[in-house]
């Protein structure tokens, strides 16, 4: 098959040369946007006269007739063609003829228009994206908000370290999770820009008005420099980026679902729904799904890492290597969103075993550093000192297989040290569910310090998800935009009955 861009050449590429360059498949979700983009370019040639009215109504024609087949499946993307940019075209010139269709192609390049295809997808499946972390971060601040008051042991290296609440501990998770949502809108916000206009890489001699195809087409605003954003694929490092750190988050909430569902733990027991059984061990509740978002994140690790190493040593301006970025990129936003999507389901289903976790929050001192601060506070002793009799005192009750519970034997630990401590005052210095309420720091475990956070992240929460609305209104605002046009101009009408 000829290429459009054969004239040059002799001979068509060699079978084996088109089945290594083609990108079908990572193009086959662009058909849409690759239309889209292809309708604005053709309404501002028009505007800008550098094509007529009648010869822009044959280009939307046969575009209309390229998005209704590709989207009913009468027509598929022709490996032999190379691109889906190829591909549209095609449809266009075997139905307007050359004399109308091949004047698409005026004033751009296909270097500019696979940027296009590229923003107006990635833009919606980020905020594909955000949505379902919305959904997770607000599974997350609900349950934290019925539990401000029940108290976990919480942990440093793996070790049981301070109690805090469960509140405290879920709404942590919610809390980073609004930082990777900052992130993904940074994304957004960035890839959001137009790169139509700069052609192959130093723009064209024809009248275009880029900033008129930025408006159809709904970015905020033109990438100006037309050699700098040719090559330019930082968004999508970005967008990987973003979704990469976002994944070592949910990894964590993972990891921590495996070890609190563990016998040992016993801290929160899984759904059935959501949970997998052993083919061989009939009692098995395995947390697989928690096991495989842990391990996923490594995959969008991996997607980011291969676009870094794809980009770093191209030359500015384009080149084909930045063909690469898609596949990474589709199956990194395919991922992450599952991965929050899955979470969400198994936090909300997620039983939390409240006695258990009271239970080892005060079997393991955890309350030591409180019962420290007491003495500086309560008794004058330099801080060191403090840790070191208390320190002191774990050590003993460790020996004799004993721990705080054992109130009148701490007293008497303590008093070997010279404190003397009312029995009563020293339960309620130990007791895991006072200890919490005793502390008094901005973010701390506190449970009415809890509850303000939740607050404050819940308005945060409706503001994330206050702007992923407008923005999707603004895309589908620009988008019927385009539509209005294109179907007055099929129908007879000029683009000065047009709003522009």
């Amino acid at each position: 098959m000829k290429q459009l861009w054969g004239g040059r050449f002799d001979s068509d590429p060699a079978s084996l040369a088109m089945n290594y360059a083609e990108s079908i498949e990572a193009d086959s979700r662009m058909v849409a946007e690759d239309i889209w983009g292809s309708e604005a370019h053709a309404i501002m040639l028009a505007r800008q006269e550098i094509i007529t009215e009648e010869e822009l109504r044959q280009i939307l024609k046969y575009l209309e007739l390229a998005r209704e087949e590709f989207a009913q499946g009468t027509r598929t993307l022709k490996r032999e063609l190379e691109d889906v940019h190829m591909n549209v075209e095609t449809v266009l010139i075997e139905g307007a003829g050359k004399e109308y269709g091949g004047k698409l192609h005026t004033a751009r390049s296909r270097n500019d228009q696979v940027i296009v295809d590229s923003k107006l997808h990635l833009r919606t499946r980020l905020l594909d994206v955000a949505d379902a972390l919305a959904q997770l971060r607000g599974v997350l601040l609900e349950r934290a908000t019925n539990h401000t008051e029940d108290v976990m042991p919480g942990y440093t290296h793996t070790q049981h370290a301070q109690p805090i609440t469960v509140g405290f501990w879920l709404s942590a998770y919610a809390s980073a999770l609004a930082r990777d949502h900052e992130r993904l809108q940074g994304a957004f916000n960035r890839a959001n820009t137009s790169p139509l206009g700069a052609c192959a890489l130093a723009g064209t001699s024809f009248p275009t008005d880029r900033r008129l195809v930025a408006k159809l087409l709904g970015f905020d605003r033109v990438h100006e420099h037309a050699l700098d954003l040719i090559g330019a694929r930082d968004f999508v490092a970005e967008a990987l980026s973003a979704m990469a750190i976002l994944m070592s988050t949910l990894s964590k909430l993972a990891q921590e679902t495996v070890l609190y569902s563990t016998y040992e733990f016993r801290m929160v027991e899984l759904d059935d729904a959501f949970a997998f059984g052993s083919s061989i061990m009939p009692q098995k509740k395995n947390a697989c799904l928690a096991e495989l978002a842990r391990a996923r994140a490594g995959n969008v690790f991996g997607r980011l890492m291969q676009v870094l190493t794809m980009i770093k040593g191209t030359p500015i301006g384009y080149n084909r290597d930045v063909q690469e970025d898609k596949p990474p990129l589709w199956e990194a936003l395919d991922c992450t969103e599952a991965t929050v999507l899955v979470l969400a389901g198994v936090v909300s289903t997620l039983e939390l075993k409240l006695e258990r976790m009271r239970e080892l929050a005060g079997a393991n001192f955890s309350t030591a550093t409180e019962l420290a601060n007491c003495l500086v506070r309560d008794h004058g002793r330099p801080f060191r000192e403090s840790h070191e009799i208390v320190g002191n005192i774990v050590g003993q009750l460790c020996k004799e297989g004993k721990n705080f519970n054992d109130v009148e034997r701490t007293g008497e630990l303590l008093r070997e040290h010279g404190i003397e401590l009312a029995r009563d005052e020293l339960a309620a210095v130990v007791d895991p569910e006072r200890v919490v309420r005793a502390q008094r720091s901005l973010g701390s475990t506190n449970p009415r310090e809890v509850q303000r956070m939740i607050a404050d992240l819940s308005r945060t929460l409706d503001r994330d998800a206050n702007w992923s609305a407008a923005a999707r209104q603004r895309i589908a605002a620009a988008q019927t935009h385009t539509r209005e046009i294109v179907q007055r101009i099929i129908e007879g009408g000029s683009l000065a009955e047009c709003r522009l």
